[in-house]
């Protein structure tokens, strides 16, 4: 397997946990996306949107980190990321997008820039915007796992899965913009336990080849 990936994508960052947690073994495929690499040629030909991460499997390229890591679970089950039973299934996943479809798009670097350099918003206001949807995103979600009872050392029990997966990064985007998770003490519990695991150091940002 290939992995498309940059250090500091947050999606990527997703991945690289989801392949560390199952134990295999990939090509790392550095596109830098501060220099602009999405958009040249051949990157422009595996991806035409220009974004990473993207998981070649043996020729089949796949799409999407929420996807990859549903299909990582599919194609290789076991240890499993996401439960079985649609219920439990259904709360991680709902869990996981509240981070990726509520919070992360609307602070993806793409969505920066197009504040500072085509709506000439200042850096102040750029933080203002990353602050108010980072903290209106963590306050849904330190509601649901601080009153759930299914939350145990992680989101969902005493198994890192697919919510931690897309906790960690999140959360490792707001320490980078500063923004204060004192309101949040079950979030940073559980991140700090997730932190404490080979597979999520594995993958974090600053050991990844491309890291600066």
């Amino acid at each position: 397997m290939k992995l498309y990936s940059y250090y500091r994508s947050s999606a990527a960052y997703r991945v690289r946990i989801a392949l560390a947690l199952k134990g295999l073994d990939y090509e790392y495929v550095s596109v830098h996306i501060g220099k602009g690499q999405q958009f040249e040629a051949e990157f422009a030909a595996i991806n035409s949107q220009g974004l990473v991460p993207v998981l070649d499997d043996g020729g089949s390229l796949i799409y999407q980190s929420l996807a990859i890591i549903q299909y990582l679970d599919e194609t290789h089950p076991e240890p499993r990321i996401i439960p079985t039973d649609p219920v439990e299934r259904n709360r991680v996943r709902s869990l996981a997008l509240i981070i990726a479809c509520e919070i992360h798009p609307l602070n993806n670097l793409r969505v920066l820039r197009y504040l500072t350099h085509t709506l000439k918003v200042t850096e102040e206001q750029k933080t203002a915007w990353y602050h108010h949807w980072v903290i209106t995103g963590f306050e849904a979600l330190e509601a649901r796992l601080a009153n759930d009872p299914r939350t145990g050392r992680y989101c969902h029990g005493d198994t890192p899965g697919f919510a931690d997966i897309s906790l960690v990064p999140q959360v490792a985007n707001a320490r980078r913009f500063a923004v204060d998770l004192t309101p949040f003490p079950t979030i940073v519990r559980i991140d700090a336990a997730c932190n404490e695991v080979e597979a999520f150091r594995k993958a974090a940002p600053q050991v990844q080849p491309d890291a600066e």
